[in-house]
């Protein structure tokens, strides 16, 4: 079982890194209405808005809001396709958003913005540079000077938060969109996983807490959710109205997908992918517990193998980890600007996420060695031996 754990482990682990993913988040009652409420400017040239969103906390068991922010594309030519839920079945399913050189589908749910269901119409990337539609973006000119001006018309009126199911949008992917899924894409960014977190750990964007009006709706940069940029709803989509029971609601994790999100249960915690973007943030691999097989000497073996392997590991999270502070002392002595704060950000989730995924290839492999062989059929006498 614990072998079968870790290599479940690390097949999400790969996914994760290379095509963002098959885990899926799935909850038994829909999200609240999109909230009213204005787009903060863009603080500088080259951020892309990410419309904000109902994510869900199983901590008890209730949607949060995840303000809307301005965030630098992880690359050129990069556009950012929102997440979104949708009725799959018996429950509303989570897919989340990411990076990629095409806007994909996100379920035509009407964002805003330039998200108003279909595509992107808040600005463009013109030779290696963004350019934003000053008709559906928050842009001052004397800090952005790439502009245009292009009316867009936004045929949906509704502020649904979900597709498909009792009352919600019946929208399906196109083939455009359908092409644009199988592109390379790149997971939210180090300072997006750092703004839902925030934002998850803010009783006052709890659903429950704000009957679908967040005081907080959207930010100018990520994570800063105080201040004049800081914009609150100024009225929620529609009506609020949970399950009596929503705080026992238990959202299960299925496979399949197109996108990926941390599971919010799962029947087994050692396959539980990590979202941490350092390795000061990982938590301690998980060691098997001392061998009884019956051979003292191939247990005291194992054992010694075990220990070698837990310091290598060790050596190389410290080591790790000293690159990376020096990286972040680094960047504060230069003063670096936020791209290339975020960047650097991306480079140490990446690091961290080849690192754990080594060190579960490592374990998983040992184990693999330690299980005994496969018992042999008895050997039958030839006939006629009594």
């Amino acid at each position: 079982m614990r072998i079968r754990a870790l290599l479940f482990a690390l097949v999400v682990l790969v996914m994760s890194t290379a095509s963002f993913g098959q885990l899926r988040i799935s909850v038994g009652f829909g999200p609240p209405a999109i909230p009213v409420y204005e787009q903060p400017p863009c603080p500088e040239d080259g951020y892309i808005w990410t419309p904000g969103y109902w994510a869900w906390s199983d901590d008890d068991g209730d949607y949060y809001w995840v303000p809307g922010t301005w965030v630098p594309a992880p690359e050129t030519g990069y556009l950012w396709t929102p997440p979104y839920w949708a009725w799959n079945d018996s429950a509303f399913v989570f897919y989340d958003g990411y990076w990629g050189p095409h806007v994909g589908f996100y379920g035509g749910i009407n964002y805003g913005f330039g998200y108003f269901g279909d595509g992107f119409e808040g600005g463009r990337w013109d030779n290696g540079h963004f350019f934003y539609n000053r008709s559906v973006t928050n842009v001052n000119v004397t800090v952005v000077h790439n502009v245009y001006n292009t009316t867009v018309i936004n045929r949906s009126v509704n502020r649904i938060s979900y597709n498909g199911g009792n009352g919600g949008i019946s929208a399906r992917p196109t083939r455009e969109q359908e092409s644009a899924m199988h592109e390379r894409h790149i997971p939210p960014a180090a300072v997006q996983v750092q703004h839902v977190q925030a934002a998850r750990g803010n009783r006052e964007l709890r659903a429950s807490a704000n009957q679908g009006k967040p005081p907080v709706a959207a930010t100018a940069r990520a994570g800063a959710f105080t201040g004049h940029d800081a914009v609150p709803a100024r009225e929620a989509g529609a009506p609020y109205h949970p399950p009596a029971n929503h705080g026992a609601a238990q959202p299960r994790t299925e496979n399949g997908g197109n996108r990926e999100t941390t599971p919010s249960h799962t029947e087994n915690k050692e396959a539980r992918p990590t979202s941490a973007s350092h390795v000061k943030d990982l938590p301690p691999m998980e060691r098997p517990a001392a061998p009884n097989s019956g051979n003292a000497k191939a247990d005291q073996k194992y054992q010694q193998q075990q220990q070698k392997l837990q310091q290598n590991q060790d050596k190389e999270r410290q080591k790790l980890q000293q690159q990376q502070d020096k990286d972040h002392q680094k960047l504060e002595q230069q003063k670096a600007n936020d791209t290339r704060k975020q960047q650097t950000e991306q480079k140490h989730q990446q690091q961290t996420q080849q690192l754990q995924q080594r060190h579960v290839q490592q374990q998983q492999k040992l184990q693999q060695r330690q299980a005994p062989p496969p018992s042999r059929p008895e050997a039958k006498e030839p006939k006629g031996h009594q």
